[in-house]
């Protein structure tokens, strides 16, 4: 290799760990922003570059959220899609979500997009995540799609409760501590290894039911 072509290696290297800061930073503060109260500005901040600088690597504030937004919802998909078929899989597509809550700043995310699903661009990605999820769930476990639902409908719920912060502010309301504590703590519903559609739901930990069909 030429000094010339290490040198341009480096600088490649550079500019991709830099790009890396940016998405880094971004994941963030859209997080806690959400899209409409977002800037590149403040973005560009966070990571410590110029804002020019992050127009100049991703275009604009809708191209760096959807490059961000493509990015969480793919290793979603991926975490979900390791699961094989089977008789466990509801049991351990439970656990890949479990797994992905330990990074809220990714769950908020999500949903911050589908907030933003106004937005054709983003709705088109934020509806394909839900979609996935769903049929990875329908299909690795052979469930009803009514179970399915309810799985993704769960994960939704904690994904809210945890924005919401229920947890760190528990004793403020007996109604809500009595829903986390049934949907959070209960983790998943077991209606995934539901034998037929239209029963009833079996019960989470800590609720009495969580549905019935």
């Amino acid at each position: 290799m030429s000094v010339v072509e290490s040198a341009q290696g480096s600088r490649r290297m550079t500019g991709e760990s830099r790009r890396e800061q940016i998405l880094a930073a971004a994941l963030a503060v859209f997080a806690d922003g959400g899209y409409a109260g977002t800037t590149t500005d403040q973005v560009a901040r966070a990571a410590g570059v110029s804002q020019p600088y992050v127009i100049r690597l991703f275009g604009s504030k809708q191209q760096l959220f959807l490059e961000l937004y493509q990015r969480v919802s793919e290793h979603v998909i991926e975490v979900m899609e390791v699961v094989s078929a089977g008789p466990d899989a509801g049991a351990e597509l439970g656990t890949a979500y479990v797994a992905l809550l330990a990074d809220r700043n990714r769950l908020r995310l999500l949903m911050h997009g589908f907030v933003a699903g106004s937005d054709p661009a983003i709705g088109a990605l934020a509806r394909h995540a839900l979609g996935a999820v769903f049929r990875i769930v329908r299909d690795r476990t052979g469930a009803p799609e009514w179970a399915a639902r309810d799985f993704v409908a769960h994960g939704v719920l904690i994904n809210v409760l945890l924005a919401a912060g229920a947890l760190e502010h528990a004793g403020e309301d007996d109604a809500l501590d009595a829903l986390a504590s049934c949907s959070v703590h209960g983790r998943v519903p077991s209606t995934l290894t539901a034998p037929t559609a239209g029963g009833p739901s079996a019960p989470v930990a800590g609720c009495d039911r969580l549905s019935n069909r």
